[in-house]
């Protein structure tokens, strides 16, 4: 698959396509964030909590694809800009399930439009039918690196 036979050959590696697609995807939500005062990890942060209220900071972490430690510095922010709120006290062992406040939810709403927009804009071109084999295909890739079956 290489060139020279020692490395990949990045114009036919579907890896190497798939980093592009995920770069050019980020570029393209921070650009359409960026006039709101938002990040693509604040807009992940707010998207989680609207769809899974109380999650904790690891499995907000793990959602937005960060480490735990910049979670926690974005939960900060986001408590003290009046965007979530965490208890005081963990009600069941050290776990702060954080909540969005109606700040919250009116900013998210705007964002997921302009993320939305950049969804669209992604899938021009395509028909239905290549939209949801696309879907399909990316959840297989997906479910076979995470069971460890890329070889099977």
């Amino acid at each position: 698959m290489s060139h020279n036979g020692k490395g990949v050959d990045l114009d036919k590696s579907l890896g190497y396509l798939l980093k592009e697609a995920s770069s050019a995807l980020r570029a393209s939500m921070e650009e359409v964030l960026r006039p709101l005062g938002m990040s693509v990890t604040r807009y992940a942060c707010l998207e989680l909590l609207a769809q899974r209220p109380g999650l904790s900071n690891s499995e907000l972490a793990r959602g937005a694809f960060v480490t735990r430690q910049s979670m926690n510095v974005l939960l900060r922010a986001l408590e003290r800009e009046g965007y979530v709120t965490r208890p005081a006290e963990a009600p069941v062992g050290k776990v702060l399930p954080t909540r969005l406040t109606t700040r919250g939810r009116r900013s998210l709403e705007k964002a997921t439009v302009a993320v939305r927009s950049v969804e669209v804009r992604m899938l021009v071109g395509m028909t239905e039918t290549e939209q949801s084999d696309a879907f399909r295909i990316l959840q297989r890739m997906i479910h076979s690196l995470h069971d460890g079956n890329a070889g099977a």
